[in-house]
């Protein structure tokens, strides 16, 4: 029990390349999800330990922090690593049909292999204390996350993957000039180390330059708005099994790093009353919020729709950041996780619309909620979560933000939230639209139901935004303990 946040990360890492020496693909399939399924255990359990007991600290090698590396484990990454190894596992129990169709057999122990490597990643720079950690664990999940989007069969997923080298590539290297900077300013890498040292030369320009190469570097890494221009095509054309694992946990796992330099290292007083970092948020989360909504709303390619809608609720979670407030940070830490179960599931839900008809363009969707009832009736659901519908996990994220803005007299910014709501229904309606009040095509009248092994993972991740709509007290209860970690209000 002691050894589990190491266990966390070490499973998944030493599986990797046993995989590649497997080959076998369902041998490897079966190992994967086997040792993929362990992961959201372990990290279920270290969430109720934090709970229980606090916070964890965990010396690798048994050096002492800030002396060696320190995994440290509190409510919010605890809650992070908790729902990205579970959709994790989730999206690779719905993998086999998906990629069977999609990816060469001769490649599903490379994919595998990448899948694991990547998971390794996100849940490494959750998990440690150690500013080098996160940028040695940011690569490992970032070329990893490009080969798994290199393996689309559309000829456009190798410039997508090309495209999304090259703009991570420019985040990663802000993101180490940042860390190098600090660690020039303070002589540790350690983050609880290194915000007690920051105190005395906070108004040092160095500090500041660092603030803004990392604030910069995560912009791009979580698909800000204007910092987004990788994510739609890596979305659109990456098999769906990666388009819905890397939508469900990618950009969660940058906010969260956001969160943690900007409140665990740096400081709110330093970041928000300092620096004013919210007069620079709130705008940028709005214009995001509108821009890739209205634009989501003219795409044809409903991955890439979903895409655009990505980068606006990327939007939602920065506002809640700019608020610096519980409520505000609640709402942030919350939509990281119901955005996570409501994007993987309608992309899981498009996997199953590919399976059948080979394409996701909206002019073969035509007449789909006949002939496929049950995935279109999951997207369904997912969309409705999308626009904050009451009972869905959508809602409660809005409603945390709402609160956040009127607490602090900022109505406009009320009213534009709900407001963004109607975007969301007019590209959810198209679908809608499309899929149940127009003939199928006359070559697609034949289409069947997708398979149970797709379906059934599928029906679990958007039955969770049903279940967490409605029963609150966990989700956004986990969430508010994080937030008042984070400001340093509670133990």
């Amino acid at each position: 029990m002691e050894h589990l946040p190491v266990l966390l990360i070490v499973v998944p890492l030493m599986a990797a390349p046993l995989c590649v020496l497997i080959r076998q693909p369902t041998l490897v399939m079966g190992f994967a999800l086997v040792v993929i399924w362990s992961c959201p255990l372990m990290a279920a359990t270290l969430l109720q330990r934090v709970l229980a007991d606090g916070t964890i600290s965990y010396a690798i090698g048994g050096w002492p922090a800030p002396y060696g590396i320190e995994y440290r484990v509190d409510a919010l990454n605890a809650f992070v690593l908790l729902f990205v190894s579970s959709l994790g596992a989730a999206v690779l129990s719905y993998a086999p049909r998906s990629i069977a169709r999609e990816i060469p057999q001769s490649k599903h122990h490379l994919f595998v292999t990448s899948y694991l490597l990547c998971l390794t990643g996100l849940m490494g720079m959750t998990i440690t204390g150690d500013l080098f950690n996160v940028f040695v664990f940011l690569e490992i999940s970032s070329l990893s996350s490009y080969a798994l989007i290199s393996l689309g069969r559309h000829r456009r997923a190798l410039t997508a993957a090309f495209q999304y080298l090259i703009l991570g590539t420019v985040g990663a290297t802000f993101i180490l000039i940042g860390i190098g900077l600090l660690y020039q300013m303070t002589g540790t890498l350690n983050m609880a180390d290194m915000a007690e040292r920051l105190r005395d030369v906070t108004g040092v320009r160095t500090v500041l330059v660092a603030f803004a190469f990392l604030s910069v570097g995560l912009a791009l890494k979580m698909a800000l708005f204007p910092l987004h221009l990788w994510l739609p095509d890596a979305y659109a054309f990456a098999p769906s099994a990666v388009t819905a694992f890397i939508a469900a946990t990618s950009t969660k796992v940058s906010v969260y790093v956001l969160l943690r330099f900007v409140f665990s290292v740096f400081g709110v007083g330093f970041a928000f009353d300092t620096l004013g970092l919210d007069r620079i948020l709130l705008p940028l989360a709005l214009v995001g919020i509108f821009v890739a909504s209205t634009v989501a709303i003219f795409q044809q390619n409903i991955k890439r729709m979903l895409a655009y809608s990505s980068v606006a609720q990327v939007g939602y979670m920065v506002l809640g950041i700019s608020f610096a407030s519980v409520n505000g940070l609640t709402a942030s830490i919350v939509h990281m996780f119901n955005h996570a179960l409501m994007k993987g599931g309608l992309f899981m839900a498009m996997g199953c619309i590919a399976f059948r008809l080979g394409s996701v363009d909206l002019d073969r969707m035509r007449g789909i909620g006949r002939t496929m009832p049950v995935t279109m009736a999951l997207w369904v659901v997912g969309g409705l979560g999308l626009i904050g519908i009451p009972v869905t996990a959508g809602f409660i994220s809005k409603w945390y933000l709402i609160m956040a803005a009127l607490e602090q007299d900022r109505w406009v910014v009320a009213a534009l939230v709900l407001v963004s709501s109607l975007l969301a229904l007019v590209y959810i309606l198209r679908v809608v639209e499309v899929a149940y009040f127009q003939e199928p095509a006359e070559g697609d009248a034949h289409v069947t139901e997708a398979p149970m092994s797709l379906l059934v993972p599928t029906g679990l991740v958007i039955g969770a935004t049903l279940f967490f709509g409605l029963q609150t007290s966990w989700s956004a209860g986990v969430a508010r303990v994080a937030a008042e970690s984070l400001l340093g209000l509670s133990r």
